[in-house]
């Protein structure tokens, strides 16, 4: 009797994280934030008087309307898919490196310098490929940086990394307005031009170049790497549980050094792609945003590799669109990047609707 008389034991909701998250629901958020995105984005346009079907219609004619639309996507893939992949395996282990575009500014930057001064009248058999070690060697030592803050002194790699981005492109601006600018350019910043035997080869008449070949390749590899290796397995488990990896002994410091100067390595060869395969000389501005927009690659793709290269397609398309809807609208092509944001916050946002979950917990 006095039992029965007892308050019923109190309850209170917790939030926890579920243990494997559904694959299925994973990929459903992931289209999900997309769609979302697209209706934002429309309702946005909608406020602005404009009429949102037909200004994806103009998107969509722009990226894929011809052969010319469908190359310069691709062309905007490659250092959209290299610069992701270098994102996502710093993710995999839980490194947030923010610093792809400066890391590709620096590939750039070693490419351009190795290929003017220091060989500028090797052939082209000698020339790319070392064009593309140095692009390599640009990115991984600038991603090294926040790499060994992080493991010797905890230093956080998401502020370290951002704040390098400025150091680089600075840097590249100092040097194209400076001691490399080009004398016979009438004062437009820009270094001279490489040499013809720098350029890589381009498919057809089109601008696209082996760079996208570098990025297919580097997908493929990547994959291999983390399923399919001992290292790779290390990745993983130091990503999703730090504690089980220390005490298993592995590496840890060791294996935050190599995956920062991976990540920035992948990312100064997008760097160098741009400069061999487009600009043929480093420039101002020569990146739009790529080492930024490489976060939402390797979110969406779900920091797998070859979601990687189908996310790297979507918004190199959704980049070619803008630029279009800019011309034969007169409509800003700030819509891209747009888009490209609220795909991003969509996404975060149903992430924690797949890896946490609330549950009532009573006493």
């Amino acid at each position: 009797a006095t039992a029965s008389r007892l308050p019923p034991p109190a309850s209170r909701l917790r939030i926890e994280r579920i243990p494997a998250p559904s694959r299925l629901a994973t990929t459903a958020v992931s289209v999900l934030s997309f769609l979302l995105a697209l209706v934002v984005g429309g309702l946005v346009l909608a406020l602005a008087g404009e009429n949102p079907i037909a200004v994806y219609q103009a998107m969509w004619a722009g990226a894929f309307g011809d052969r010319n639309g469908l190359a310069e996507v691709l062309v905007k893939t490659t250092p959209l898919l290299l610069a992701g992949l270098g994102v996502a395996v710093a993710f995999r282990m839980q490194l947030w490196n923010i610093g792809a575009e400066g890391q590709l500014y620096w590939g750039a930057i070693f490419a351009t310098g190795l290929a003017l001064y220091l060989i500028p009248g090797a052939p082209g058999w000698v020339i790319v490929p070392a064009m593309i070690g140095a692009g390599l060697l640009g990115g991984g030592l600038w991603g090294l940086i926040p790499g060994a803050l992080r493991a010797w002194f905890g230093a956080s790699e998401i502020i370290t990394s951002l704040m390098l981005n400025y150091v680089a492109i600075l840097f590249s601006e100092y040097l194209v307005h400076g001691p490399w600018r080009d004398p016979g350019a009438f004062g437009f910043p820009g270094t001279p031009r490489l040499p013809a035997a720098a350029s890589l080869p381009n498919l057809g008449t089109t601008r696209v170049h082996l760079g996208l070949i570098f990025g297919l390749v580097a997908a493929v590899g990547l994959w291999v790497m983390l399923r399919r290796t001992r290292w790779g397995y290390q990745i993983g488990v130091m990503g999703e549980n730090p504690r089980a990896a220390l005490y298993a002994g592995m590496p840890t410091k060791r294996t935050i050094l190599l995956v920062m100067a991976l990540s920035g390595a992948l990312a100064g060869l997008a760097g160098m792609s741009e400069v061999a395969g487009i600009g043929h000389q480093l420039q101002r501005n020569l990146s739009p945003g790529y080492g930024y927009a490489a976060i939402i690659v390797a979110w969406l793709g779900r920091l797998h590799p070859f979601g990687a290269v189908l996310v790297a397609f979507l918004l190199a398309a959704l980049t070619v669109g803008g630029d279009q809807i800019q011309m034969n609208l007169g409509l800003p092509a700030a819509i891209a990047p747009m888009l490209q944001g609220t795909i991003l916050f969509f996404l975060l946002g149903g992430d924690v609707l797949t890896r946490y979950r609330i549950t009532r917990v009573t006493g």
